[in-house]
């Protein structure tokens, strides 16, 4: 397919100005099969852990498999939004669905009950307060992302959630040819995930986040042992990865450390060989991600920085919750959560600091996006922790009415979240990205890669 094609097929993206909520979504996955009942069918999948239905929605008859499925993280909602455009496309445009020659999958929200968590945010305002007042990201071994089972080394993973086998029957059952996990970030630029090299896509990637106008995100990766095949796209990597990192960093067993599975890639290879894609946009941006020139600070340095203030960080957390612990009696979403945090965050920041003290590259200067992105956008990710942790008092104030100890913690998380909040938004001079450009980028890099998915065999 010729880049323009991509072109026109992203142009009539509308111009969204709010998510769609999990019912939202519901509601007109059921429409669209009522107005096209011979093309779009409703798959019942499964069931969230509190009951909701999950559905998958098959279009087309194409001789390949094409999976998309969106909110394996729940507070990412960019990729329900690409399908809720995508799914229309494909309904009404004959032409193109018989040129694409796929038979598509769609899975608008994956994690229904973790969405409903973040609702409060999807109508706006899109700012970093609101966003992170309602945030909410359930621990690792709550995610669907990384939940599949695994064996390697001491990490033995069995138990994924109801949602995640509803993804593991439909990969075993269709074993697809191209399968994309739909995510985004929160603050930066464009960069994408691949599990295998695929020199003939990088240039048009990069050409299509252009042509929206957006920054690649040329600061650091998510994580140090990250493959770059080129500016802003990595290769992806499985659990094992993580395993392996941490089991050269740090003193203590990764099985001890990792509490959830591995990703669905990686499961999907027992029954196929799919071409897989992650696209990783930002709700927000500076300029400064991608900006490749020396800054005046050694990389080390930047670093290690972060590591400190993120340490600051969560002692200040932990501080909190020990000083509530005994009152934290009602389970909630937001509890599970901060325990997490709080039970893994040190011994990953030991392994962080640990690489960075012994990688020679870091000796280097920081580019401007490096610098930035250790200084300031990390600065940026504890303010949904913060929002995440008042969340937490605020569910056990509800369920238990309260005390002296909830209310003194909780005027104490909302003081930081504030003044936290207030330090951003004079610091960071940042654009909100507008949905429709996200979906735009997020479904051209899916028309791309299916098309190279389609030939992948004959290359």
């Amino acid at each position: 397919m010729e880049f323009d094609d991509v072109l026109n097929i992203i142009h009539d993206v509308p111009d969204y100005q709010v998510f769609l909520t999990v019912d939202e979504l519901k509601a007109s996955t059921h429409q669209l099969a009522d107005r096209h009942p011979n093309t779009v069918e409703i798959l019942p999948i499964g069931q969230s852990r509190q009951g909701d239905p999950i559905e998958a929605i098959r279009i087309g008859n194409g001789p390949k498999k094409a999976l998309l499925f969106a909110m394996p993280h729940p507070n990412e909602p960019i990729g329900s939004m690409m399908l809720e455009y995508w799914s229309l496309r494909l309904a009404e445009d004959d032409a193109l669905r018989e040129s694409l020659g796929y038979t598509w999958y769609l899975i608008k929200c994956i994690d229904p009950d973790g969405t409903r968590l973040n609702e409060g945010w999807f109508k706006g305002p899109f700012s970093t307060e609101n966003y992170a007042r309602q945030y909410y990201r359930p621990p690792s071994y709550q995610q669907v992302a990384w939940t599949f089972p695994i064996d390697y080394k001491t990490l033995h993973f069995h138990d994924p959630l109801p949602e995640t086998q509803a993804l593991m029957s439909l990969i075993e059952e269709v074993r697809p040819d191209f399968m994309y996990s739909l995510h985004n970030s929160d603050f930066g630029g464009v960069y994408f995930y691949i599990w295998e090299e695929a020199r003939p896509l990088y240039e048009p990637f990069h050409r299509l986040v252009e042509s929206q106008g957006l920054p690649l995100h040329l600061g650091e990766s998510e994580r140090p042992y990250e493959t770059e095949y080129a500016a802003a796209i990595y290769r992806d990597s499985s659990i094992s990865a993580e395993y392996d990192y941490l089991e050269q960093q740090t003193n203590t067993d990764p099985a001890e450390i990792i509490r959830g599975g591995t990703l669905s890639f990686e499961y999907a290879r027992r029954f196929c060989d799919p071409f897989t894609l992650i696209c990783e946009m930002p709700y927000f941006y500076h300029p400064a991600i991608n900006d490749t020139s020396a800054s005046d600070m050694v990389r080390r340095d930047a670093i290690l920085q972060s590591i400190a203030e993120t340490r600051e960080n969560v002692s200040f957390v932990q501080g909190l919750y020990d000083a509530v612990e005994s009152e934290l009696t009602v389970p909630s979403p937001f509890l599970e959560a901060i325990q997490e945090t709080l039970r893994a965050s040190l011994e990953e920041l030991a392994a962080n600091e640990n690489w960075a003290r012994t990688n020679h590259r870091d000796t280097d200067l920081a580019t401007v996006a490096e610098k930035f992105d250790n200084l300031v956008i990390h600065r940026y990710y504890r303010l949904p922790e913060l929002g995440m942790l008042v969340r937490m008092l605020d569910a056990q104030t509800a369920a238990t009415g309260g005390s002296p100890l909830l209310s003194s913690a909780r005027e104490e998380a909302q003081a930081a979240f504030e003044a936290h909040s207030t330090a951003l938004e004079a610091e960071l001079d940042y654009t909100v990205v507008p949905i429709q450009k996200l979906v735009r980028v997020q479904l051209g890099s899916a028309v791309l890669a299916a098309d190279y998915a389609a030939g992948r065999r004959q290359r």
